[in-house]
């Protein structure tokens, strides 16, 4: 992480397009029925514990049984694949795209993604921070934890088998944390964010701008 970040250059390209877009997938094979139109608004999950699904996007039918699937966030269908309304579809392919607008606290951590050094999960799984860390965490929080190269920092947990993890990238403090405990987590998502020490003032010189600049 450069001492040298373009202040200028990564808030500007989130002030001109201050959208997150969200592609969604089959989930699985079988025949589509969209459920929303192009530019229509629909709302993620809602409820005290998100228990209340959100807008429904489309139906898959496979071997008779049908499944709605909802969204997942908030936003406009920016994009649809209308061709493939009424067709049977493979597994993963993308269907449509919502426009979601970032709140100021979703651009920090946009932004922060970009600046710290990211420890991705190397399968899909559930993951839970080694004993030794989770005992820091909980105790003085997880930017007092200092993790270097070599270090145990997670147990993988994959079918019914435990595994430890040990982290690869640059030494520092963890400085944010993308999971829940038992979390299930694809591979390639971001775990946690890694800071070097010396790169704290940085870091928060781009909170606090984003918090004067952003509306």
């Amino acid at each position: 992480m450069s001492q040298d970040i373009h202040f200028d250059e990564i808030i500007g390209r989130y002030k001109s397009d201050p959208y997150e877009y969200v592609d969604m997938h089959a989930i699985h094979a079988g025949i589509v029925r969209f459920l929303v139109s192009k530019n229509d608004e629909v709302e993620g999950p809602s409820g005290e514990w998100k228990h209340i699904p959100g807008s429904g996007l489309y139906e898959i039918v496979r071997e008779r049984n049908t499944k709605v699937v909802s969204s997942k966030t908030n936003g406009t269908i920016s994009e649809l694949q209308k061709g493939l309304n009424g067709k049977f579809v493979e597994s993963g392919e993308k269907l449509l795209t919502i426009r979601h607008p970032l709140k100021k606290k979703e651009i920090i951590e946009g932004i922060l993604q970009e600046v710290l050094s990211l420890f991705e999960a190397p399968e899909r799984a559930k993951y839970y921070f080694a004993m030794d860390i989770q005992s820091q965490i909980e105790s003085k929080g997880a930017r007092s934890v200092f993790i270097k190269p070599g270090d145990e920092i997670f147990t993988m947990s994959l079918m019914k088998r435990d595994t430890p993890v040990y982290y690869t990238g640059e030494p520092g403090i963890i400085h944010s944390v993308y999971f829940k405990p038992g979390e299930s987590m694809d591979q390639g998502a971001p775990l946690i964010g890694v800071c070097a020490k010396d790169k704290l003032p940085l870091i928060q010189k781009i909170i606090t701008r984003v918090k004067a600049e952003w509306e």
